[in-house]
C-alpha cells in the first residue's frame, strides 16, 4: 500500500504542468551556476598568478636586500569557492607583509568589481537558498489542502485506506520527487566542472558532496513546511499564502534581523577608532625615540665605521622596543575589539539560527572552506610568514628589517665594480593551508543538525496533524 501511494504520488507531481515548468527553470539554473563557477575559479586562478608575478617583478634589478620593504601574502582561490562563494569575495585577498607592522588583509573582489556588491553571482547556496526552496514550497503547498478541494482526498478514502499511510506516502513521494530529479540536474553540473578542468582533489568531491546534500535536506525542511501547512489549511490558495508568508520570514526577514539585534546589543569600537588611538600611540613612539637618537653619543672615537655599527646597533635596539610597545598596545586594543566582535556574532547567529536559511548559509560556507573563519586563518598564515619574511631579510642585509639604517660604504680608490642584482627567488614564499576537511565538517555539523531536526519537526507535525484531519 505505501508503495502505491508513493509511487502515485511521485507520478501525479512530475506529470503536472507546474513541476515540468518550475523543474526546467531550476535545471537551466543548477547548470548556470556549475558553469559559472568554473569560469570564475578560471579568472580568479589567473589572477593570483599574475598577481604572484607581480609580486617579484616590482623587485626585478634591485641590487640592496635592505631595498626589499615587503611582500604580498595573497589568498589563493579554493575551486569550491567557486560554488560556494560565502565570505570569500567580502574579505581582502591580500595583506602587505612588512618586517615589522600590523596586517590587515585588503583588496576585497567587490572593491576590485563593486558590480559585484550589487549583483552578486549566482552560486549553489544561493540557489538552494531562494529558487530550489521556492521549488519546494510550489511542490508541497496544496499536497492536501489541494486534494481535498479537487474531491480526490474521500475518493481515496472510500478505500480502505490507513490515514497514518496515506500521509507518509505523501510525505515520501513528494521528498523524492524533489530530490530525484535536482540530483541528475547536479550531476551534468559536476560533469561541467570535470570538462572545465576543475582541480578538485577527492576531499573536494567529498566536501562538494556534503555541500549538495546539506542542500537537499535544506530544501526538505521547506518541503515539509509546505505540506505541513497544507494540512492545517482548508484551501490550497490560503496554504500556498502562509507558506510564502513563512518563507519570507525565514530567509528574507530573521537572517537579517538578527545582525541588527545583535549589533544593538553589543557594541564594538569602529576601525577608525582603533586607527585613531594607534596613530596617536604610534606618534608618541616616535617622538621618544627621535629624543634618544638626538642624545645618542658614541664611545668609538675616531672611527667612522665602528661609529656608524654602534648606531645601527643603537637605533636597531630602539625600533625592537618601539614595536614592542606597539605590538603591546595594539594586541590589547586588537583583543578588546575581537572579544566584542565574537559576543555580536555569537549573538547574532543564535537569533539567526531560528531561520534554516542560516543554518544553510552557515553549513555550506564552512564545509567550502569560506565560512567566518577564513578571513582569521588567513590572517593568522601572514603572521607566521612575517616572522619568516623579517629573519630572511636581516639574515641577508645584516641591518633592521623595518627600521632605519646608516650605512657608509668605504671603497679604496678606482672605479667601483658593477652591482649584481639579488636573486628573488631566495625570498621564502607565502603559502596558505586552508582549515582542513575534518574540522571544516565538525563545526557545520550543529547547522546540519539543526536542519535534520527543522525536517523531522515539519513531518511530524504534518503526520500527527493528518491523523486529526477533517476529510469532509
Amino acid at each position: 500500500m505505501l508503495k502505491v501511494l508513493i509511487e502515485k504520488e511521485i507520478r501525479d507531481i512530475i506529470g503536472s504542468t507546474k513541476f515540468i515548468i518550475t523543474f526546467a527553470v531550476c535545471v537551466a539554473l543548477v547548470l548556470l551556476s556549475f558553469y559559472s563557477g568554473a569560469a570564475n575559479y578560471r579568472n580568479a586562478r589567473a589572477q593570483y598568478e599574475a598577481a604572484q608575478r607581480e609580486n617579484l617583478l616590482r623587485y626585478e634589478g634591485t641590487t640592496e636586500w635592505d631595498a626589499v620593504s615587503d611582500m604580498r601574502a595573497l589568498l589563493p582561490p579554493e575551486p569550491l569557492a567557486a560554488l560556494v562563494a560565502g565570505v570569500s569575495n567580502d574579505i581582502g585577498g591580500t595583506i602587505e607583509v612588512a618586517a615589522r607592522g600590523e596586517l590587515q588583509p585588503e583588496g576585497s573582489r567587490y572593491a576590485q568589481e563593486p558590480v559585484l556588491a550589487s549583483f552578486r553571482l549566482l552560486d549553489l547556496e544561493f540557489l538552494f537558498q531562494v529558487i530550489l526552496s521556492l521549488f519546494a514550497i510550489m511542490l508541497g503547498y496544496d499536497a492536501i489542502s489541494g486534494e481535498k478541494e479537487r474531491g480526490t482526498l474521500r475518493l481515496t478514502f472510500a478505500n480502505a485506506v490507513p490515514r497514518a499511510t496515506y500521509i507518509l506516502g505523501k510525505l515520501i513521494g513528494s521528498l523524492a520527487a524533489l530530490v530525484l530529479p535536482l540530483v541528475g540536474a547536479i550531476a551534468l553540473g559536476c560533469g561541467i566542472l570535470m570538462l572545465y578542468g576543475m582541480p578538485l582533489s577527492g576531499q573536494d568531491w567529498g566536501r562538494l558532496a556534503l555541500i549538495i546534500a546539506t542542500g537537499l535536506l535544506y530544501c526538505s525542511v521547506f518541503l515539509a513546511l509546505a505540506v505541513m501547512v497544507s494540512v492545517f489549511t482548508r484551501r490550497s490558495s490560503t496554504s500556498f499564502l502562509l507558506a510564502l508568508v513563512i518563507w519570507v520570514a525565514a530567509v528574507m526577514i530573521i537572517p537579517r534581523a538578527s545582525v541588527l539585534l545583535a549589533g544593538r546589543a553589543v557594541a564594538v569600537p569602529t576601525m577608525d577608532e582603533m586607527g585613531s588611538q594607534k596613530a596617536a600611540f604610534s606618534g608618541q613612539l616616535w617622538q621618544e625615540d627621535r629624543d634618544k637618537i638626538v642624545g645618542f653619543t658614541s664611545t668609538a672615537s675616531g672611527d667612522i665605521q665602528a661609529a656608524m655599527e654602534e648606531l645601527n646597533t643603537f637605533m636597531s635596539s630602539i625600533a625592537d622596543e618601539r614595536d614592542r610597545k606597539m605590538k603591546e598596545f595594539s594586541g590589547r586594543l586588537n583583543e578588546e575589539r575581537t572579544n566584542r566582535l565574537r559576543q555580536r556574532q555569537a549573538l547574532a547567529l543564535a537569533f539567526a539560527r531560528v531561520s534554516p536559511a542560516a543554518s544553510l548559509s552557515l553549513a555550506m560556507a564552512t564545509l567550502a572552506g569560506t565560512s567566518l573563519g577564513t578571513e582569521d586563518n588567513f590572517l593568522a598564515e601572514a603572521t607566521g610568514y612575517q616572522k619568516a619574511f623579517a629573519d630572511f631579510i636581516q639574515q641577508k642585509s645584516g641591518g633592521i628589517p623595518g627600521g632605519r639604517m646608516v650605512r657608509i660604504k668605504v671603497t679604496a680608490g678606482g672605479e667601483e665594480p658593477a652591482a649584481t642584482p639579488i636573486n628573488l627567488q631566495e625570498i621564502p614564499a607565502f603559502t596558505y593551508t586552508p582549515i582542513p576537511p575534518a574540522a571544516a565538517f565538525g563545526a557545520a555539523v550543529v547547522d546540519i543538525g539543526l536542519l535534520m531536526v527543522a525536517t523531522m519537526l515539519f513531518f511530524a507535525a504534518a503526520w500527527i496533524g493528518f491523523l486529526r484531519y477533517d476529510l469532509r
